[in-house]
């Protein structure tokens, strides 16, 4: 061993813990405070509590609250997305074709697909509103993720 290089060895070095257990053992430091020992650690001692001095834990939760309120907002936008109360102008149909709803007193997507329900036969008899609006609005009425009922799939000519 090279002289003056290593640290002072206690032989007689004093440990305390946070629970007021104190010890004596062999260090390189003449006073040692720790937070948990065997006589009051949660492995010896059976008792259920979480030892987080780092506050690992506290990050975690809240870490898992913010995924879950992501996720809530998430569901939300969803649901609004497709709220049979969304106005047909918010579709992005032309101006002829929502202009032609609007003088059918059919303002809201949950009104257009009751209309479609009964085929499209009942939509085709607005005035104004064609082939080419029907489709422009089934398409648009997919994209925004509605689902359009069994008498809309079918093509009536």
């Amino acid at each position: 061993m090279k002289e003056g290089i290593h640290p002072e060895y206690y032989t007689d070095a004093q440990v305390i813990c946070a629970c007021g257990n104190t010890w004596t053992t062999g260090s390189t430091k003449k006073l040692i405070h720790t937070d948990v020992c065997s006589n009051c650690h949660p492995f010896y001692t059976g008792e259920q509590r979480i030892v987080d001095t780092e506050g690992q834990v506290d990050r975690f939760y809240k870490k898992l609250q913010v995924r879950q309120q992501y996720m809530d907002d998430k569901t939300a936008r969803e649901s609004a997305r497709t709220s049979p109360e969304r106005l047909i102008a918010e579709l992005g149909l032309g101006t002829r074709a929502t202009e032609a709803l609007a003088k059918a007193d059919i303002t809201k997507v949950g009104q257009a697909i009751e209309l479609l329900e009964k085929g499209e036969a009942g939509i085709l008899a607005i005035d104004g509103f064609g082939r080419k609006s029907l489709a422009d609005l089934k398409k648009r009425l997919r994209q925004f993720g509605y689902e359009l009922p069994e008498a809309a799939q079918e093509i009536v000519v």
